[in-house]
């Protein structure tokens, strides 16, 4: 059976597991969460069972899998897939080598102690970083070393099963607080020449300054970074070649490099990494800001790059931003971060620290779950016994998703009928309107989501009316529809609804 990958079909993006197209239905734990088996088994496994998930991403650390250079340690990755398998969930794993949110803080002891030949990044007032330079071509090897020996561990102990579907090398890379390295090394090779790849790409040369004016400092991170992911990537791929993507911490306010990652795989230099490091086969967006829409929008325009939602916020908002990800842009993962909050008691998991969010720059309310978990439970059980349904539909004008935003509702266009959806009012702790909507035939849509009623137009210009021969109330079980109530009373009198608790219905017009 062959490895996961992933593969472009007509213009569409599929991901394969087992040689069948796969969406994740996922979340994400919290970073240190997979650093202690025990702590999985009690804390978080449990927490998850309700959840209907079908993926967990989970890290892996570089320093616990290499604590003395040369001398491997699998034994926590060897129990996190066991558990897996036991839950019957994928994995993806995220490697936290050299770079985690824009720091160098995963790294081995062997490395942190030996900062002569594992230099760090250096600020324009030559003050010197936590965050190791992406210039330091020995920490590069030194992590690609690894690296490789924990794909060549996975081709051996889950090649047979496809437990771990996917990679994410490196994390939110990049570096904070400059806009770019100011080493020694670095202001020489910022002197120079751009790289033969990017003058193609971008039809300039010259110095990175003369090529690129005031992005020249980012574009040259951006190069770096991604020609280091490259080597890393590559020697794992030659292992075991499971798709790899690389993850981004998004431009924020106040917009310039430095106040996010400088160099990391935004969508401005998408194509600088694409032309630098052909192994990576996707741009990963981690979305906690609120213009969600606008986000999926920026990653998958064009049909370039598959969306893929490795982090996602943890409130109310990601119970129907994920009915939109998968309905209107195709996504293949959406994934809260987290996740084994969103189920648990509210004394179980530390609070959240005000401190650290407010240093990353990063609003409270995208890290507050409180509430989430059932409504998030509920969306995906939902998604999940309907996901044969939705990769049916997938790429075709018979299904789009919706969201609320500042106007009061939108106009979804189909063959025979346009159909009114009508956002219901906001209520704080209760999720957004937003939802999912197929055309699984010329007179019957299968809609979604939470929080909104629709009303059922004639094509405009039409002299026709459009009228409900029946709607019901219910679920997919296994792909196949199961009917509740029928509404054909007082509830479709003047259209139909969702309320805020996610829900399905089945609606036939003529």
């Amino acid at each position: 059976m062959s490895l996961p990958y992933l593969k472009k079909e007509n213009g569409l993006f599929n991901l394969y597991v087992e040689d069948k197209p796969f969406i994740a239905l996922a979340g994400e734990v919290h970073n240190s969460s997979a650093s202690n088996l025990n702590y999985m088994q009690q804390k978080v496994w449990p927490s998850l069972t309700e959840l209907n998930l079908n993926t967990l991403i989970v890290p892996v650390y570089w320093e616990l899998i290499e604590p003395k250079q040369g001398e491997y340690d699998f034994e926590l990755v060897d129990g996190i897939i066991e558990q897996a398998r036991q839950e019957n969930v994928r994995l993806v794993l995220l490697w936290f080598g050299l770079w985690k949110n824009g720091k160098s803080s995963y790294v081995p002891g062997w490395v942190k102690r030996n900062d002569a030949t594992y230099f760090q990044a250096v600020y324009q007032n030559k003050d010197t970083s936590d965050t190791i330079s992406p210039l330091c071509e020995e920490a590069i090897e030194a992590d690609a070393t690894a690296f490789r020996q924990l794909m060549a561990h996975l081709k051996k102990v889950d090649s047979d099963q496809h437990t771990v579907i996917m990679i994410q090398v490196e994390n939110e890379i990049g570096f904070l607080g400059s806009n770019r390295d100011y080493s020694n090394i670095a202001n020489e090779k910022f002197s120079l020449a751009i790289p033969k790849e990017l003058e193609t790409v971008f039809g300039v040369s010259g110095t990175w300054k003369e090529a690129f004016a005031d992005h020249a400092e980012e574009y040259f991170m951006a190069y770096y970074y991604a020609h280091a992911v490259e080597q890393i990537a590559r020697v794992g791929s030659d292992e075991y070649p499971l798709p790899m993507f690389v993850n981004a911490w998004l431009e924020q306010f106040p917009w310039n490099p430095g106040s996010y990652p400088t160099g990391g795989p935004i969508a401005k230099v998408m194509s600088i990494w694409k032309a630098t490091a052909p192994t990576i086969c996707l741009y990963a967006p981690d979305i906690y800001v609120n213009n969600f829409a606008e986000i999926c929008e920026e990653y998958s325009a064009g049909n370039e790059n598959p969306l893929f939602i490795p982090e996602a916020r943890r409130d109310v908002a990601s119970v129907t931003n994920v009915f939109y990800a998968f309905g209107k842009h195709n996504a293949l993962c959406f994934s809260p971060f987290g996740i084994e909050d969103f189920l648990a008691a509210p004394d179980a998991f530390a609070e959240v620290d005000m401190s650290l969010l407010t240093s990353l720059n990063i609003d409270f309310s995208a890290f507050n779950a409180t509430g989430a978990g059932p409504y998030l439970a509920r969306s995906y059980e939902l998604l999940g016994n309907m996901l044969g349904t939705i990769q049916k539909y997938r790429g075709t004008d018979k299904m789009t998703g919706f969201l609320q935003s500042l106007e009061p509702g939108c106009i979804l266009s189909f063959s025979k009928y346009d159909l009114k959806i009508t956002y219901k009012i906001r209520q704080e702790g209760k999720p957004l309107a937003g939802g999912l909507v197929i055309e699984i035939a010329d007179n019957e849509f299968i809609l979604v989501g939470a929080n909104f009623s629709v009303e059922a137009l004639p094509k405009r210009g039409a002299s026709s009316k459009a009228g409900y021969v029946r709607i019901e109330e219910g679920v997919f079980i296994q792909e196949q529809w199961v009917r509740g109530r029928v509404l054909n009373g007082d509830e479709a009198a003047y259209g139909f609804s969702i309320g805020s608790f996610p829900s399905a219905l089945r609606v036939e017009l003529y």
